[in-house]
């Protein structure tokens, strides 16, 4: 178990029970150390859909009522919900959830009482957990005794957020699939778009969890959205990952969306002058002339230091978003009926209204509104099972210039290099490839840009045929012999 982007994840077998107790004490007992909770308080609590959700749900609970807590519990929720819940009542909260990792995994997600926690707060708890760990004498509660249910208060306060987005009738006219899979935002999103005069297609609903990762969509899911785009003659299709923090919107023929992208009209739509984004969001961004821009690591955590170290340097309208599609808010924004409240954590349903009533204003399809930006194309892959420990040689291999140059015999020559997070390397002709271990899984991640999507794709799959060998080659040879494999 680790923390990763947004949250601590691990595989579910081992989070039920002595994991989910271990940091649930430890989360509690950050917040009575700190003075950032006390007992009486109430903490909430919410879930996704994954199969060991509820006993996760359940454990973290006891540990926290035995701590001497009140336990709101909001029910299978969005984790924007659950924290603009948390923001009203100024309260500690957990999300249980994986978010997009394998149905095997699962995670928590740990907000203060003034919104998610950032760096320090994860190393802090990481530290009480494992002192934790090593008391065999921790008490091991097995049930809440009571728990408020705020389940209906909760998903009222984040429906009518999103009901004020737009003017009514905003989307009368558009044929939008929701492909509801499995994540718990569903529902929510089918009923807004519904609101908003969309004709709405529900397509694809699962009672067994499936991993949706919006940034690296797997190509029998893309093979689905098309043929599902063509048959039903949709103008897009919308859904979310499994929390519902992150966005998928594709045009009228089923092609998924950047998740930059998504943010760019979002951060139009909103007005905003500043946009705070991750170092893997498209690289031409600066070039729109549009915002302020100010890169970070990869991780919500980041994106949201960098947005109140903008807000701190008086930097106004303040708008982050993610390669994934997620979008949070610095600031309040007036919007078509009324004021809309700061929500600085990742939102999907935002940016999904954002671009459909994009569609509506510029009377285009959306592959054509995409097109008009002009970004360069850009993909992402990884490879999975992808040892923590290669990842960090890997890193540490190539940056140093010599070893460099040789691994990209077969990819290209650098003219420049950045390792804000991760190798990300500029190419010759415009191009960019960035390698970058997960936070999230033992994966290695590959973005790659160009200036069409046959040359992106030709470069991601170079770049990832490059780490399978030299992974291969590597794992022959001790990690600590000095001539590293090229």
């Amino acid at each position: 178990m680790k923390f990763g982007t947004s949250g601590l994840r691990g595989l579910s077998v081992e989070l039920v029970e002595l994991g989910a107790r271990t940091y649930a004490a430890a989360f509690g007992r950050y917040l009575l150390d700190t003075g950032k909770a006390k007992t009486g308080d109430a903490i909430l609590t919410g879930s996704d859909l994954r199969e060991s959700s509820p006993e996760i749900k359940k454990i973290c609970g006891s540990v926290l009522e035995g701590l001497g807590f009140r336990i709101v519990d909001c029910g299978t929720v969005p984790t924007p919900a659950l924290a603009l819940y948390g923001s009203k009542l100024a309260a500690a909260g957990l999300m249980i959830t994986g978010s997009h990792i394998a149905a095997d995994r699962n995670g928590i997600k740990f907000y203060c009482a003034n919104g998610e926690i950032n760096k320090a707060d994860e190393a802090a708890i990481v530290a009480l957990a494992a002192e934790i760990s090593a008391d065999k004498h921790a008490p091991m509660n097995r049930e809440v005794s009571h728990a408020e249910n705020h389940a209906n208060k909760c998903h009222k306060l984040f429906y009518e957020r999103n009901a004020k987005l737009l003017a009514d009738g905003a989307l009368a006219g558009l044929r939008i699939g929701v492909f509801q899979h499995s994540s718990v935002a569903r529902d929510l999103i089918a009923t807004l778009l519904s609101q908003y005069g969309a004709h709405v297609v529900p397509i694809g609903r699962s009672e067994t969890f499936i991993p949706v990762d919006t940034e690296a969509i797997s190509q029998e899911t893309i093979t689905s959205l098309g043929g599902w785009a063509v048959s039903h003659g949709l103008d897009a299709i919308v859904s979310a990952d499994g929390d519902g923090d992150r966005p998928l919107i594709t045009d009228e023929v089923g092609g998924p969306l950047r998740g930059d992208l998504i943010g760019v009209i979002t951060a139009q739509f909103l007005g905003a002058k500043t946009v705070v984004t991750p170092v893997t969001s498209n690289s031409a961004i600066e070039a729109l002339g549009l915002f302020t821009v100010i890169r970070t690591k990869v991780g919500s955590p980041f994106v949201i230091s960098g947005m109140d170290e903008a807000v701190a340097a008086s930097l106004e309208r303040v708008v982050g978003f993610e390669a994934n599609g997620g979008v949070l808010t610095a600031n309040a924004f007036e919007v078509a009926r009324g004021h809309l409240d700061a929500l600085p954590t990742r939102d999907c349903i935002l940016p999904i209204l954002a671009v459909l009533s994009h569609i509506k204003a510029q009377e285009r399809p959306l592959s054509v509104i995409a097109r008009s930006y002009q970004l360069p194309a850009a993909v992402a892959g990884r490879l999975e099972n992808f040892p923590v420990v290669t990842s960090a040689a890997l890193m540490s291999h190539l940056r140093a210039t010599e070893n460099l140059a040789v691994f990209l015999r077969e990819i290209g020559q650098a003219t420049s290099t950045s390792d804000i997070d991760g190798i990300r390397i500029t190419l010759t002709e415009g191009r960019t490839i960035h390698f970058r271990p997960s936070g999230n899984a033992p994966e290695l991640r590959c973005y790659a840009e160009a200036a069409t999507e046959t040359a992106a794709l030709d470069l991601l799959n170079t770049g990832l045929t490059q780490l399978r060998l030299w992974a291969d080659r590597i794992s022959e040879e001790p990690l600590a012999h000095e001539e590293r494999p090229n």
